[in-house]
Parts: structure tokens; C-alpha cells; sequence
């Protein structure tokens, strides 16, 4: 895709599967497995999603994935792959670790940060030694200290190694990373994440990772269980779902494994979402 001067690729890091009544929260089982149905164990498979910019003659990575870094306990509980499929999805666009400028998180669950560390020599390192890694400051200061709510989804293996790097770009609420791509806090998932808007051309494209996290949770009540603040995740998704609509721009989720690229249409009241070719 391209909006402007800005190119867009939507890279596969892999998949992973969560129990679907914690991705469904409050949504009856009979209504969530009609859209995605689950395995033997209640999971759902889910994609995690990255993106690749290239702007302003800089090379820009949003999310990271799981990454490798499992033992083979974990890799059975998520049904992760064993090696790292991101690396792999960059090779074939034509980028090497070394040449991202820029590594976005839009919060630090292992699911989008998982890829932002890699083991070398028996130590974990930055996987993109080269690069910035944008976080909203309050993000990373909640993984240092997490509750005993969220303390599951962060691995100090996937930040701490940045952090002895020097390689965080912390930011404090809206930001412009680059022309034509900022960051905004979509609160909710917890207090600290953000998205990604990417504009140029007059078009608009919106990352909300695990505010809308796929295309089944568009409508209003679909909320995860895993949200933090699930009433500010509500007042959250109307705000943005509006905004998209709006600007007619492409939203884009963070773990639809089938349609990672789509328009919000307003038909008869109703939010009608339609797929768009991300190879345009």
C-alpha cells in the first residue's frame, strides 16, 4: 500500500492461539465461534501482524511479534511456531535486522514485543541493533512493575536488554515519529498503549493493535476479557471507530490472521467492514 510518499507492507509474524471466551469477554460462546471457531482446548488462532514503513528514506518496523525465545512448554500453551517468523518476513521484503531505523511497540506484551530482543551467544541482545524503539515512557515503566493482572504478558527479556542498549525513544502521549506517522494513546487494553495513524496522499491508515484487535471485535461490546479498563476500551473503540469512518481511512489489525487490512463503512447505522488488498 501506499499513502503518498509512505509505502506500507503488512508483514506475518506468525500466529498464536488464546482462549476465545478471554478474547470475547462478556460475549456468549455461541455468538463469538459462528465468526472464529475454537480448537479442543477453547483456544482461537490469531495472527500477529507487523508492519513495515518506509518514509522519509527510513526503514520502520511496528510490532515485533512473539518472537523465538519459548521453550517448549510455552510454545504448546500459545501454539507458537519455533523459530521467529519475523526475520524471515523482513528477508523477503528486502531488509536485514541491521537496516530498521525504527521499531514501534505499541505496548509490550510479549505477543508485540517478543521479537524486539533475540538470543546471541547465550545472551539476549536487541534484535534490531541499529534501531530506535518508540514506546510511550508510562508502557515501559508499567512493565518494570506490572500487577498481578497483566504480570503474565510481560517478559523483562523482551525490554530490559533495550533499556541496557540505550536504545528506547520513550514518548508521552501523542508523537510524531516521522512525516506522516504519529502516535496516540488508545487507552483501555491498559492505560499505557498506543496506535499507529500513517497519512499521506489525502488517505489515512490507523494500527489500534488490541483496541480492535480483529475484525470480529469492530462492534461496540466485543471487548476482551484481558482489558484492563474495559469501559474505557468502549469509549475508546467509539471514538476511533468513528474517526476511521470518518476519514474513510484502512484500519488495521493487529491479530486478524485472515484479514489484516480493511475500510469501515457506516451503512443503515450499522459499521459494515470490508476487506482491502494490502499489496495495493
Amino acid at each position: 500500500m501506499h499513502f503518498g510518499e509512505i509505502e506500507i507492507s503488512i508483514l506475518n509474524a506468525g500466529t498464536f492461539y488464546l482462549d476465545g471466551g478471554a478474547m470475547f469477554g462478556v460475549v456468549p460462546k455461541t455468538l463469538w465461534e459462528r465468526k472464529t471457531p475454537a480448537d479442543s482446548r477453547n483456544r482461537i488462532r490469531l495472527g500477529m501482524n507487523a508492519l513495515l514503513l518506509r518514509v522519509a528514506g527510513k526503514t520502520v518496523v511496528v510490532e515485533t511479534g512473539a518472537g523465538g525465545k519459548w521453550d517448549a512448554k510455552n510454545r504448546d500453551i500459545y501454539g507458537l511456531a519455533e523459530a521467529d517468523p519475523l526475520p524471515e518476513a523482513l528477508a523477503h521484503a528486502g531488509v536485514r535486522p541491521s537496516d530498521v531505523d525504527i521499531v514501534i511497540n505499541t505496548h509490550l506484551h510479549f505477543d508485540h514485543a517478543g521479537g524486539n530482543t533475540r538470543i546471541e551467544n547465550g545472551r539476549t541482545v536487541p534484535a534490531f541493533p541499529n534501531a530506535r524503539y518508540v514506546v510511550q515512557r508510562s508502557e515501559l515503566e508499567h512493565a518494570q512493575q506490572p500487577s498481578e493482572r497483566d504480570r503474565a504478558s510481560y517478559f523483562p527479556e523482551n525490554f530490559a536488554p533495550i533499556t541496557e542498549a540505550e536504545q528506547w525513544w520513550l514518548v508521552d502521549g501523542e508523537a510524531e515519529i516521522l512525516p506522516g506517522v504519529s502516535v496516540h494513546p488508545i487507552p483501555g487494553h491498559n492505560l499505557q498503549i498506543q496506535g499507529v495513524q500513517i497519512c499521506g496522499g489525502g488517505k489515512s491508515a490507523f494500527f489500534l493493535a488490541d483496541l480492535i484487535p480483529t475484525r470480529h471485535h469492530v462492534p461496540l461490546p466485543w471487548i476482551m476479557a484481558y482489558d484492563l479498563y474495559p469501559m474505557i476500551t468502549l469509549e475508546t473503540k467509539r471514538k476511533w471507530i468513528a474517526r476511521v469512518v470518518r476519514e474513510g481511512g484502512a484500519i488495521l489489525f493487529g491479530h486478524d490472521p485472515d484479514m489484516p487490512a480493511a475500510q469501515l463503512r457506516e451503512r443503515d447505522g450499522k459499521i459494515v467492514v470490508e476487506p482491502v488488498d494490502g499489496n495495493q
